[in-house]
């Protein structure tokens, strides 16, 4: 049965998408507030992103304000069906289902790219290198581009080092209001419930060691204390390093924390952070998974190499038995934890991350022509304006500067 078309399947992904919006109010609001005027009447999007249920808030809300949308996964294994389905039967075009070969995936970017998206939304820029360096996309004529992740952000940057880079791109990840709050607080969530659902086991008393202590490593960090358990950072970082100490985990080299630690979670966007010594070192019974965005962090080819059999004891968790003695619980193949054996990232989070992705959108199409070919920030009033809208829709009130604290703030003869 073709997934994308099952009327059962698109009923459930109704549920959800209606689920996801009533709690990103900050989005909608953006929405209803701009769909009127349709500013992106005649604009094609193209979008690679999970697709989830919060995705679904972002891709409606970009028809809604006039665009034609094609949109594919940012990952083989993280599409929700249901969504997919329920996307289709709303006009989006979309290629995406769970548990795609490498094939299929780089197919479905494909698909999307031949529509000739005039804006392209990214997570991950798997979609970017391609219309960078594939010859038959390389002509498309693109304003531009946002990303929604570090790794993304990273591989854009080395392109723009090259010398490279074809359009602008806005890093919508370096938004104050993305990475702050999507990566600690959504990843910390996500990760934790995609660990309990793959395992079921307790997280007090254990040690876990978090690999990495960007954004994303601080949220599972205090997420995994907020369990119970004794946390471990690893780090190459000084500064980062430091800064897990004064929050008060046990700060280590990998070569030490992987003889000791009982889960691991890897946060870094590196490859082979957990190494072939590293899992040699492990217990037995060592639980091993990764929330960075490739499946790369972990050297995967060298634990299932060295496995004398590989078993899924549960959904999304391989038991890896390297010798008669030891066993190593492998999470979602390596692949992103909290989106393949969960669901992602709460919708709160996510209504931010993509009011940023919006008005990005719409800063490049009125502004492509005078912006140059780099990878920057998102304009800073921007930024501050969902910070004011997040607030509002909480209810939440703060204070303003009066007359005299903006007169003495300006003075320098104090």
């Amino acid at each position: 049965m073709n997934k994308i078309k099952d009327s059962k399947l698109s009923d459930r992904g109704k549920l959800s998408y209606e689920w996801a919006r009533s709690h990103m109010k900050i989005l909608n609001e953006t929405i209803n507030k701009l769909k009127k005027n349709k500013p992106l009447k005649g604009i094609t999007l193209g979008f690679c992103l999970h697709i989830t249920k919060e995705t679904s808030v972002l891709l409606i809300g970009a028809k809604e304000l006039g665009a034609n949308v094609a949109a594919c996964g940012a990952n083989p294994l993280t599409t929700q069906d249901d969504i997919a389905a329920y996307l289709a039967s709303k006009g989006i075009n979309i290629f995406a289902w769970k548990n795609q070969s490498n094939k299929e995936y780089n197919y479905c970017i494909e698909q999307v790219l031949r529509y000739k998206p005039n804006i392209l939304t990214d997570d991950g820029a798997d979609m970017n290198i391609k219309s960078h360096f594939d010859k038959k996309y390389n002509s498309l004529e693109i304003m531009g581009s946002t990303e929604e992740t570090t790794a993304g952000v990273n591989r854009l940057k080395a392109i723009e080092r090259k010398g490279k880079l074809r359009y602008p791109i806005i890093a919508v990840n370096n938004a104050y209001t993305k990475h702050m709050f999507d990566n600690k607080y959504g990843t910390g969530q996500s990760t934790v419930d995609g660990y309990l659902r793959s395992m079921n086991l307790l997280f007090a008393s254990k040690r876990v060691v978090v690999v990495g202590y960007g954004w994303v490593g601080k949220g599972v960090a205090m997420r995994c204390k907020g369990m119970g358990s004794k946390v471990i950072v690893t780090e190459i970082n000084a500064i980062k390093g430091l800064e897990a100490h004064m929050d008060g985990f046990d700060v280590m080299p990998m070569s030490k924390a992987s003889r000791i630690g009982d889960i691991f979670i890897t946060c870094t966007g590196m490859v082979d952070v957990i190494n072939k010594k590293h899992l040699s070192n492990m217990k037995d019974g060592a639980i091993v998974g990764n929330v960075g965005h490739f499946d790369v962090e972990i050297n995967i080819k060298f634990l299932l190499k060295e496995s004398k059999s590989v078993s899924e004891v549960r959904p999304n968790l391989s038991e890896c038995v390297l010798n008669s003695t030891k066993k190593i619980y492998l999470i979602g193949y390596g692949r992103v934890a909290n989106l393949v054996a969960a669901e992602g990232h709460p919708p709160e989070v996510m209504a931010q991350s993509f009011s940023n992705q919006i008005l990005s959108i719409l800063y490049i199409l009125k502004n492509h022509k005078t912006m140059k070919n780099i990878v920057r920030g998102v304009p800073l009033e921007i930024d501050n304006q969902i910070a004011v809208n997040a607030l509002r829709a909480m209810n939440i009130n703060i204070d303003k500067l009066t007359k005299e604290q903006k007169d003495y703030m300006n003075n320098w003869n104090l």
